[in-house]
């Protein structure tokens, strides 16, 4: 099953949003939150990003999402020459449950990266 990494400068905002989307995708949905520093303050830290990955990672891919630049830029940092781990430009909690509620359906990575990329059209009514 793909996995899923959330990427935020506050860890209350990368576990609610880990929380959420396992709330609507079911247990079995890795789901990872990286935010906050080590010492509990705002900011993203790298060794988190690549711990939260390495948890995530059930062999099947992961994908990684990110609430503001500097959060994008250290996880692109820590994923960039990972193999089957993808950053993806989503909206962090739309993107988070679509990407997670396709990966609990079985999803392929490229499929549950294509679910969170489109969780920022907005349906028209």
């Amino acid at each position: 099953m793909v996995g899923i990494v959330i990427v935020s400068h506050s860890a209350q905002v990368a576990d609610g949003t880990v929380a959420l989307a396992g709330q609507m995708a079911g247990p079995d949905v890795p789901l990872e939150g990286a935010g906050g520093t080590p010492d509990g303050g705002l900011g993203t830290d790298a060794e988190r990003i690549e711990a939260a990955v390495d948890a995530a990672d059930r062999g099947d891919g992961v994908i990684v999402l990110g609430d503001l630049g500097s959060a994008i830029l250290t996880a692109r940092a820590v994923t960039e020459d990972r193999e089957g781990v993808r950053l993806v430009d989503a909206p962090l909690v739309e993107g988070a449950i679509a990407a997670a509620v396709s990966a609990s359906a079985g999803l392929a990575l490229d499929d549950v990266v294509r679910a969170a990329e489109e969780a920022r059209t907005v349906p028209k009514f």
